[in-house]
């Protein structure tokens, strides 16, 4: 289960209130009284766990399971173990998730490092910046003149915020992030090492070498966005770089100057965003892709893991390989490739 130690989890969670959180039917009513001491893996799983099961495959796993209740679909609750309460639903992933959140309500948002409220006493804040009430800066933290933080809010220990930027409510800025020339909006979540509104990389070329382009635009935030740890966004040139709401950015990824990014998004870790790309909305981006610069995504649009994407992929398409192509071209593609390499294995093992 989940470490006591770093996750606390609520105390009187019974199965029956689990249940009904999540809209599960109790199987055997009569077990409604169960206590649920934590979250686990079906391996991991021993008295007082709450574990998920959800298709065919992930079923295998309760065998041996030493769980005390069962989110599964309808036609696996035959599968649970003797001594385990089932509990059906027709999604037990999402109820799972939905459940986690009830037992682990404090690992919902990142908390303060050093568990202080208030100002730190090693923090440096600018008299011509604005705190509304209940804005926690931790240790070493440094705000710029005229920088506005929304209540609710946690600066990390040694985060910076620049000069003039504005920050929502109910916002976290992990330790040692630093923000320039940004517009947050609210319930916004940056860990630790986000960089935000730095210079994009402009360069025109001289005869004396590159010549830096000023970039003289913003980072815009919409609210419910998340930034993973070392992920950094550039500001525009002379636009702005905009992230769209509820977006959520994996670790180490890189956008660059001009990208817009639509609502909902997903981006995995370690993809690189060139400039001025356009993402529409619900977009899926696999880990480690590379975008050139002023190509477009459609709304909806799936690019997988590693894809190279040197043109504008339509809406709703799924698109991979590198260069990226719609995927079942580029399946075919692969398929015919390791085919033919097969065939000249047989042709090399002949010959000897």
């Amino acid at each position: 289960m989940a470490d006591p130690v770093f996750f606390k989890v609520t105390e009187g969670i019974t199965v029956g209130r689990i249940a009904e959180a999540v809209g599960a039917r109790l199987v055997d009513p009569s077990q409604a009284d169960q206590p649920i001491l934590g979250a686990a893996q079906p391996s991991d799983a021993g008295p007082g766990a709450l574990i998920f099961i959800d298709g065919q495959r992930n079923a295998s796993r309760l065998a041996g399971s030493h769980a005390t209740a069962v989110l599964c679909r309808p036609e696996h609750v035959g599968l649970v173990p003797p001594g385990a309460v089932a509990l059906e639903c027709a999604q037990p992933q999402a109820a799972f998730v939905a459940a986690i959140r009830l037992l682990y309500p404090d690992a919902i948002l990142p908390a303060a490092i050093t568990g202080q409220i208030g100002i730190a006493a090693s923090a440096i804040i600018s008299p011509e910046a604005r705190l509304e009430a209940n804005v926690t800066v931790e240790a070493g933290a440094v705000i710029g003149a005229r920088a506005e933080i929304g209540a609710g809010t946690i600066i990390g220990p040694n985060a910076v915020i620049g000069p003039d930027c504005r920050i929502g409510r109910d916002c976290r800025v992990g330790a040692g992030a630093t923000i320039q020339h940004a517009l947050i909006g609210n319930r916004v979540i940056m860990h630790p090492g986000v960089r935000l509104g730095q210079d994009g990389f402009g360069y025109i070329g001289t005869r004396n070498g590159p010549e830096k382009v000023l970039q003289l635009g913003r980072v815009v935030l919409q609210d419910d966005v998340e930034l993973g740890a070392n992920s950094t966004i550039d500001r525009g040139a002379l636009s702005d770089t905009i992230v769209g709401e509820k977006t959520k950015i994996d670790n180490l990824v890189q956008i660059a100057h001009n990208v817009t990014i639509g609502r909902g998004c997903v981006i995995a870790g370690q993809c690189g965003i060139s400039g001025s790309v356009r993402i529409g909305n619900f977009v899926r981006i696999g880990g480690g892709a590379g975008i050139s610069d002023h190509v477009s995504i459609g709304d909806g649009a799936q690019l997988a893991a590693r894809s190279g994407v040197m043109n504008d992929v339509p809406a709703g398409e799924s698109w991979g390989g590198a260069p990226a192509l719609p995927i079942r071209q580029y399946l075919r593609g692969f398929a015919a490739l390791k085919a033919h390499g097969k065939a000249g294995e047989g042709k090399a093992g002949k010959t000897k």
